[in-house]
């Protein structure tokens, strides 16, 4: 009988694994489509180069970014989001956010925000609490967290990360369990 358990177990686990996979190519060829439509040849589009770049470095295959590229064409309205809220204990949080559907991708935002404890903020009011440093937004004045509110927190950033239209989230907060990669 263990013998059954063990294979079912596996096979938990790697749908598990296939499903997270799933969701990081399906971000980064969103975003590669929406960086191609300024210009699809990626030694002119430093945006575009740098979204296949990422994309590589997740193993992406090369005939989804070719199709990604091509489809930009294809792409309806899109717009970026950039919204602002905050946390638990009022943690300041920065979203990026890809959409074809403002409304839509507003609404499930907040309802996410508001069930994992957080608010839906005004804009420009976390905005200053971060600066650009090599491409990407750091917090400007780091808050350091109790164990509790950690995580809090991370069960708010991992609901909005599982989020298909959002790309990025940047928060003010010095976590503890922070990977370095």
């Amino acid at each position: 009988m263990s013998g059954h358990n063990k294979w079912a177990n596996i096979k938990r686990r790697k749908e598990s694994t296939d499903k997270k996979r799933a969701q990081i190519f399906s971000k980064l060829l969103r975003a590669i489509s929406v960086a191609a439509r300024v210009s699809p040849n990626i030694e002119a589009n430093q945006t575009l180069k740098s979204a296949v770049e990422k994309a590589r470095k997740f193993n992406v295959p090369q005939d989804n970014i070719d199709r990604a590229i091509k489809k930009s064409s294809e792409m309806k309205d899109v717009e970026t989001l950039l919204v602002e809220m905050y946390g638990p204990e009022g943690i300041a949080l920065l979203l990026e956010a890809t959409t074809d559907n403002k409304n839509r991708t507003v609404s499930e935002l907040k309802k996410i925000i508001s069930d994992n404890g957080g608010k839906w903020a005004d804009p420009g009011s976390v905005l200053w609490a971060f600066e650009k440093k090599d491409g990407e937004y750091h917090a400007r004045f780091p808050q350091k967290l109790s164990e509790e509110t950690e995580k809090k927190l991370l069960k708010l950033l991992e609901a909005l990360d599982d989020h298909n239209d959002v790309d990025e989230v940047y928060s003010s907060a010095d976590l503890l369990t922070e990977n370095p990669q």
